[in-house]
């Protein structure tokens, strides 16, 4: 059995070298045949050591950097193959390919990068942290009460942008000897002013219910998917109105790890095609593109399992109801907003339609959720993320300068040091 094992691990890696060649040959490519990249152009950079699997940590920040790029030209150090591949696919900004340590090296002295923005933890980070004379800025991917957001790692940044007070709450309750008002900056949430895409259905009188779980998890404390507790209850239930539209926004992976959980979301989207085909008016969508943003925007109350998509629709500042997971052990924060959210049992499932005719008119419910957005987003008025957003490069810029300016001054002060001692030695 250690033979076969063995010689299954090596047929995998080297399948995987293969990939990772082929990979960085259509790069090169496709590089070469486009305009290369003009000295001196970009003052921000993106580091991305990712590959495709984790574009969904650079796909909500394109729209935001591409506003920013208006105003401070911004390029991705691309370090892995398939994810420069990826980049180059979508609306990605510029890309730079560097997946050496020299190729990294001779694309940074050709240009004057003052800000590095992070958007994940990958260990390759440290490799760009080497470089000095730059501000090295975590931005992240999301904003949620996971441990992830509180990791020790936040102290190997510069500076990090965060959305809110929770945040600094957050970080406050958990690091020790780390300068909130130094060395964090809030931003809102920037992504929630370019939500977009265009509508698969024409808007009309329905009530659009979005209803996005995540995927069952491996391992109990992390049981958060509703799918097979929850999710076939309520889509019946809505299905069957002709007041509301569904659009059903699963995980990608939902089921991989539990069989009957994977049946549960076949049977579901078997039931909007039946739905659909028995009154077309009604327009019910499966959602499994790549695009988010429009679905947390135009539905009218969302339903969202415990994830990242409970921050990304509370920024919007629109009702949502939470799914609570089914087994005991799930863990759960009790110190945000799960702890004051609307909860949706799997017993009160079937009732979703009163559940979420409920959210839409429940004053104190309105009010509760208004008060959670300020503490997580503060203002949520569109654009004023945006701005918060490019007034923390600014501001950056400027410490660049500032910083810039004082080391410039000593050097001349060095220099004029020497000067005077050379004219001492000749008197």
């Amino acid at each position: 059995m250690g033979a076969v094992s063995d010689s299954k691990k090596a047929y995998r890696l080297l399948k995987r070298a293969l990939v990772s060649r082929t990979a960085v040959q259509r790069v090169r490519r496709r590089l070469a045949a486009s305009e290369p990249h003009e000295p001196g152009r970009y003052r921000v950079a993106v580091y991305f050591a990712d590959g495709a699997v984790n574009m969904y940590q650079m796909r909500q920040w394109y729209r935001p950097l591409a506003e920013l790029a208006r105003r401070w030209p911004v390029v991705v150090l691309a370090r892995s193959a398939t994810g420069a591949d990826r980049l180059l696919d979508e609306e990605a900004p510029p890309v730079a390919f560097v997946p050496t340590i020299g190729d990294l090296e001779r694309f940074i002295a050709t240009q004057d990068i003052r800000v590095v923005l992070y958007v994940n933890q990958n260990t390759r980070n440290f490799q760009m942290f080497r470089y000095g004379r730059r501000w090295h800025v975590f931005i992240n991917h999301g904003e949620s009460d996971k441990m992830y957001m509180t990791t020790n790692q936040y102290k190997a940044y510069d500076y990090a942008l965060v959305a809110g007070q929770a945040a600094r709450d957050r970080l406050s309750r958990t690091l020790w000897d780390y300068d909130i008002d130094g060395r964090t900056i809030e931003i809102g949430r920037p992504q929630a002013d370019h939500y977009a895409g265009s509508l698969p259905y024409t808007p009309d009188d329905r009530t659009v219910v979005l209803y996005a779980p995540t995927w069952e998890g491996d391992r109990p404390s992390a049981h958060y998917g509703s799918i097979a507790t929850h999710g076939e209850k309520l889509m019946g239930a809505l299905l069957a109105s002709r007041q509301h539209r569904v659009v059903y926004r699963p995980h990608p992976r939902s089921g991989v790890v539990d069989h009957e959980y994977g049946a549960a979301h076949r049977r579901i989207v078997a039931a909007i095609s039946a739905a659909n085909s028995a009154d077309p008016s009604a327009q019910h969508v499966y959602d499994d593109g790549a695009d988010l943003g429009w679905q947390l925007a135009a539905a009218d109350v969302a339903i969202v399992d415990i994830s990242a998509m409970v921050y990304d629709r509370l920024a919007v500042g629109k009702p949502l109801m939470i799914t609570r997971p089914q087994d005991e052990r799930a863990s759960i924060d009790t110190n945000g907003y799960l702890s004051d959210c609307e909860w949706l049992t799997a017993g009160s499932a079937s009732d979703i339609v009163s559940e979420v005719e409920r959210v839409r008119a429940d004053e104190a419910a309105i009010a509760r959720l208004r008060m959670w957005v300020q503490h997580y987003f503060g203002d949520t008025t569109p654009g004023v993320a945006t701005e918060k957003f490019h007034t923390a490069i600014e501001r950056l810029m400027q410490e660049w300068d500032r910083w810039h300016q004082h080391e410039v001054g000593a050097i001349r002060r060095d220099e004029d040091d020497d000067d005077d001692e050379v004219d001492d030695e000749e008197v």
